[in-house]
């Protein structure tokens, strides 16, 4: 009996470039769209709506601002309340894309995913994080036919907003080292390829130069090395690849913490604290974030030590499904101590 043959969805549009937000009639009409409907948020809908319309010419096409803050139901229910289109496109930040994503599956409907900013890798991913009943929730979609990054939208976006990317890709280290743990204990299984593409697309950024994160050559490799994590998840059927115990850190202080800061900053503190409990690449960890500027934002946010211990004791709790450093007490107790005495982590927590 041969092996049988995997096949994955992949995006079947790839645009990193400046401008790319006002080529977009000539690649939906490449790919033989002809019924378009574009979702913004609020700061897109000002910033971009009327530049965006007046670059389409030939093709049919609607522009709708989306609310903020709606939820799962109200979500299903605006999905059906129009005519099909053939394909939908969300511009703009985390939740429209969200938005969008999810329309889009519900509808069965090609997406288009064009992010404003490169602050996780959600605008790649085939899950969206959804209010379900006053609480955000990951649920299932399907990675965007096509991902459009226009550079010179991403350049003007506020430095947090980089610096978050840097924390989430940054993650695919100690999330890639914590899948290997769990197979050795017997939880679930690493599948090598996606491991491999996660690897490769942290491996490729950390040998950008780091010097200035506005620069082209890092914006386009940190949303090109985001992009290529979100595919390594849909290889592997989980987010095994691209998230780990950093994340759990990350979704207790969303819960626990009185002032949760942006998924990708969390992230990215988790993220420096797992690689030294695991005493793997923590070196390497710290220059990106010294030399990118990630601990000097840190430091101006005024996060709390206590905070952060609190969601290393609750990180289990997250996802009890899976087994990573943090499901064992001799791990949590090493981050633990490592948060107490860490010369960097006393300098940019309170």
């Amino acid at each position: 009996m041969s092996n049988p043959i995997t096949n994955i969805p992949i995006p079947a549009i790839l645009e990193i470039k400046k401008g790319a937000i006002y080529h977009l009639e000539s690649l939906l009409n490449k790919h033989g769209f002809k019924k378009v409907l574009i979702l913004f948020d609020g700061f897109t809908f000002d910033q971009f709506e009327e530049k965006v319309r007046g670059a389409f010419y030939t093709l049919e096409l609607e522009t709708v601002l989306m609310n903020d803050q709606l939820d799962i139901k109200e979500l299903i229910t605006y999905a059906f309340s129009f005519h099909p289109y053939d394909v939908i496109v969300a511009i703009g930040g985390g939740s429209v894309i969200d938005y969008g994503k999810y329309i889009s599956f519900s509808r069965g409907t090609p997406f288009i995913s064009v992010p404003t900013s490169a602050s996780n890798d959600g605008f790649a991913s085939s899950n969206c994080s959804l209010l379900i009943e006053g609480k955000k929730t990951t649920v299932p979609a399907k990675v965007p036919y096509g991902i459009i990054a226009d550079l010179d939208i991403i350049h003007h976006a506020p430095d947090k907003f980089i610096l978050a990317g840097v924390g989430d890709l940054m993650s695919n280290i100690t999330a890639l080292y914590d899948w290997e743990f769990e197979e050795s204990q017997g939880v679930g299984y690493v599948n090598a390829f996606a491991s491999m593409l996660s690897k490769k697309a942290v491996n490729s950024f950390i040998r950008t130069p780091m010097q200035d994160i506005k620069n082209p050559t890092f914006l386009k490799e940190l949303v090109s090395s985001l992009t290529m994590g979100g595919v390594a998840t849909v290889i592997s059927g989980n987010s095994a690849p691209i998230s780990g115990s950093e994340h759990l850190i990350s979704h207790a202080l969303d819960k626990y913490a009185e002032h949760p800061q942006m998924h990708g900053i969390q992230v990215g503190i988790a993220t420096y604290i797992m690689a030294n409990v695991h005493e793997h690449r923590a070196e390497r960890m710290q220059k990106i974030f010294s030399r990118t500027g990630f601990f000097d934002y840190v430091k101006t946010l005024e996060m709390k030590k206590h905070d952060f211990q609190q969601a290393i004791e609750k990180s289990p709790l997250m996802k009890p499904n899976r087994h990573t450093f943090l499901h064992e007490e001799e791990y949590r107790t090493k981050a633990l101590r490592f948060v107490e005495e860490d010369e960097v982590m006393n300098v940019i927590l309170k």
